[in-house]
């Protein structure tokens, strides 16, 4: 039996050959990417403009992913919505609606759990499943404006898994939620954030994207920096922000730094002076986020007087540093935790039956 075609992961030109395949004109390619990407259909049956017998054939052919909600929940404090989405093979993944004054915001997921083993992450508990496709990755974009009638029009890749471990799907997507025949979102409303990996981050570098690159850096230091993240054993920071130079360097655009305040752990002032040494004369953004706390791990946040101390430091020494507002606290905010809960409670029932 034939593979079926992820139809919502081809581009218009890929489209059109697909037609051509399928025996059909090439122009019918981009109708069909207009239904998926700007109408943003979920059936084959709603493209009007399609004949009931090329309709037939696509349902025959190809594979059409729409992402359903399993469970959604929303903020009573700022009205932050966090999603949980059902996989067509069972998994579930997390995406979260974030509102502003200067627009809406979503937090999507790039794979299914995740392998680099963040110590403070939920996500990375039961390490990685598998990679989300271009079409999945979209559709939380999709489901998200569906299901809450909101307009989307920054996305962050900042949810479960590491972008630029699933390279390929996720420069996909971007091509595709940015094409000016579909969704049409600029790239420089895209931030995409890593735990830094370096050979990625220099593909990136090369290709010259116009997206905000987010380096998870959590740490001053190369051995803080191991005891909060394995991947810091493969990469010194030193390569790390040799590779972000290059990509401001190559790109024009201003690196963020993510930096995530664990109790005891990297909050000193003693650590805020050597990081605003580590970064000064860099073209940079340092966010400063009171990590979340996660009940399988034993890190707690600082607090509210060590997170301003910190953010003092670092504006007393030249650097631009913000403290992250908190969404959806009362709502599982934490990335990974929704979908943790879940698994447990469905794990419970089958366990009782």
């Amino acid at each position: 039996m034939e593979e079926r075609t992820d139809i919502k992961s081809l581009l218009p030109e890929e489209l059109q050959s697909f037609m051509k395949k399928l025996g059909e004109k090439p122009f019918r390619g981009k109708q069909i990417f207009d239904w998926l990407h700007h109408r943003q259909v979920e059936s084959f049956d709603e493209m009007t403009n399609l004949s009931k017998d090329l309709r037939e054939k696509l349902k025959e052919h190809c594979v059409l992913t729409v992402l359903k909600p399993v469970q959604i929940l929303t903020s009573s404090i700022d009205g932050t919505q966090k999603f949980l989405f059902a996989l067509e093979d069972g998994n579930v993944i997390e995406s979260v609606l974030m509102k502003y004054h200067h627009g809406n915001s979503a937090c999507i997921s790039t794979q299914v759990g995740c392998r680099m083993g963040c110590r403070f992450c939920a996500s990375t508990i039961d390490g990685m499943v598998r990679n989300l496709t271009p079409s999945e990755m979209a559709e939380e974009i999709y489901a998200i404006q569906r299901n809450s009638g909101a307009p989307v029009s920054n996305i962050v890749l900042m949810g479960s898994g590491e972008p630029l471990d699933n390279y390929d799907h996720v420069m996909k997507f971007m091509d595709l939620i940015t094409h000016e025949q579909g969704a049409n979102i600029s790239g420089r409303n895209l931030t995409l954030s890593t735990c830094g990996l370096v050979p990625q981050i220099q593909r990136l570098a090369a290709e010259k994207r116009q997206i905000t690159l987010a380096i998870s850096l959590h740490a001053p230091d190369d051995e803080t920096r191991r005891s909060l993240m394995p991947i810091a054993n493969q990469y010194s920071i030193a390569e790390v922000l040799d590779a972000c130079e290059e990509y401001f360097e190559k790109t024009g655009r201003r690196i963020s730094f993510e930096y995530s305040l664990v109790a005891g752990v990297n909050d000193t002032r003693e650590e805020a002076k050597k990081l605003a040494g580590l970064l000064k004369g860099r073209n940079c953004h340092i966010n400063l986020i009171p990590v979340n706390p996660v009940k399988e791990r034993e890190y707690r946040r600082s607090d509210r007087k060590s997170v301003e101390d910190f953010q003092r430091i670092l504006k007393e020494m030249g650097l631009n540093a913000t403290i992250r507002r908190e969404m959806g606290a009362d709502i599982n905010g934490a990335c990974g935790q929704l979908r943790k809960s879940y698994q447990e409670y469905n794990k419970k029932k089958e366990g009782e039956q």
